[in-house]
This record gives C-alpha cells, structure tokens and sequence, in this order.
C-alpha cells in the first residue's frame, strides 16, 4: 500500500495549514490520485489495521439506499453515530447539537438513496421508495450485462436540490465503471479526503463495490483508481501520520477476500464476503473531525 502512503507524505512534506469547517486545521494539498491493480490483492491497510467488518457493513447500508443508522449500531458499526438529517438535528459544535445530531436516527437522503433513489422526494428513513427516483446501481449493472463497454457508467451521489437534507453532502461524490479487455475498473471522485481516518475505508470500500460488480458482471478484477480532490490530515493526526510513515508497507502481504452464497449484488450481506490471511502493523487511533 505504498501508494497510500506516498499520498500521506505528500501531505505531510507540501500541504499548507487551513482553517476547516469542523474548526481544527489540516494540512492540505490539491489533488492526488490512488491508484491499486487488484490483482496485487485487496487494498487493505496494513500499515495500520483497518476494520473490514465495517466497510462491509456500511456498503451493505448503501447498496440497499438506506438511510437510517440505527440499522448501522445495530450491526455494531458507529461510523455514522454523530452525523444526522439536519431539519431534525441542526448541525452545530456545541455540547447540545452534538446531543441531538446523535440521538436522531434519520441520516437524509445520503450516498445509498441516492444510489437507489436518485432525487426522489424525501420524506422519513422508514418510508417505502420503491420505484421512486433512478436507480443508478441498478442501470449501470444492466449496462454492464448488455453493453460492458459503455462509457457512461456511472453513479452519482452528487444532488445539490436535496444537500440541505443530507446528514453530509457526499465526501465521495461519483464513481464510474470501465471495462477493457475483460477487466472491471472502478474509478471514483472525492471532493473531500481525510487522509489517515477516511481514505482507507474509501479505499477498501470502492475495492469491496469493485469485487462485487465484477461478480455480478462475470468479468475479472481489473483497477481500482482515486481522483481525490481537497487531500488533507488534521493537525491533531499529524503524529499518527508521521508514526505511520514509519512502518514497512512491504512487511505484510496484502489480503484476498472470497464472497459466499452468492445470487445478487442486491441480495448480498456483508457477512457474506470473508477477508482471508489479513495481517497488519496495531491500530493507530485517530479522533474524527465533525
């Protein structure tokens, strides 16, 4: 996984000192690209360890357009946990929005409804949306059985009419299918990057949607590529990133994954796909950023 880490130096060596909406600076830089050939292995960390469970979890929360985390603390995932739908837990850095933003269950119509549902009208998380919006995952995986090289595969959660209903406008906004020579690419677009605790979940994340599609498809594991816009570490992961810097990305080989039981990407849990021979340096905390 050096490419990751490449992009970390980068940042660390020429990122300048920003103000961030979340009020704790980062250092930034414009621009980066992840690039991993899955044949290599899965892009899982192993520099520092990087749980699985979770990126299976929330892609699972997505593919079906979900919008309700609890559904996501009920599968003991919490990386949703601080986020909510803001006519209902305005946002705010004080101690009492932080409260609500919590409690409230409801995310917005977020990454997988727009996947699923794009640009329906939004009422609750509990409302039936069947049939309503575009089906974007949907489209492109019929495309993909019919007309594998099409250029115009892609899938947007990039709804500007409906930002002010989202829990968060999507940090990773787009992603595009490519076929060549039999190979399955995945390439995706990021607005926002947090380097040390957001960038490897994408990465592991669009790597487990791009084993998927390829399953669904028939079609072999070809690349995996990051168009990565605002790159940034927050000032208070610098040590985490420096101690990172230090760890030997050729130490551990990369993991392989196998999905079981399978019938349909729409009919796919994440505990159906298995991380095999996974082994990496301990983990290195890192304080999320709101």
């Amino acid at each position: 996984m050096k490419a990751y880490l490449n992009i970390v130096e980068k940042i660390i060596k020429e990122g300048k000192k920003v103000d961030t909406r979340t009020g704790v600076s980062a250092y930034t830089i414009a621009g980066a690209i992840f690039e991993h050939d899955m044949s290599l292995g899965f892009p899982l960390l192993t520099t520092k360890k990087t749980p699985f469970k979770l990126v299976a979890s929330e892609l699972e929360f997505f593919i079906n357009g979900m919008t309700d985390k609890k559904w996501l603390q009920d599968h003991n995932n919490h990386i949703w946990d601080e986020w909510a739908k803001p006519q209902l837990a305005p946002y705010g850095h004080d101690e009492e929005s932080k409260k609500r933003m919590l409690e409230e269950r409801d995310l917005g119509p977020i990454y997988g409804f727009q996947w699923r549902h794009f640009n329906a009208p939004y009422t609750s998380y509990d409302a039936d949306y069947t049939g309503q919006g575009i089906d974007q995952l949907k489209k492109i995986i019929d495309t993909l059985k019919t007309n594998p090289r099409d250029r115009r595969m892609i899938v947007s959660a990039w709804n500007p009419q409906q930002f002010g209903e989202m829990a968060l406008p999507p940090c990773h906004y787009s992603f595009q299918i490519t076929v060549i020579d039999g190979k399955l690419n995945l390439l995706w677009n990021q607005r926002s990057v947090d380097t040390m605790l957001g960038l490897p979940f994408n990465i592991a994340s669009y790597a487990l949607l791009l084993h998927l599609l390829a399953k669904e498809s028939g079609l072999q594991e070809g690349k995996l590529v990051g168009f990565l816009a605002d790159v940034h570490i927050y000032e208070n992961h610098l040590e985490g990133a420096r101690e990172q810097l230090t760890r030997d990305p050729e130490k551990y080989s990369l993991s392989t994954i196998e999905t079981e039981n399978w019938k349909s990407i729409f009919d796919w849990s994440g505990d159906n796909t298995k991380i095999h021979n996974y082994q990496s340096y301990d983990r290195i905390p890192f304080q999320i950023a709101i």
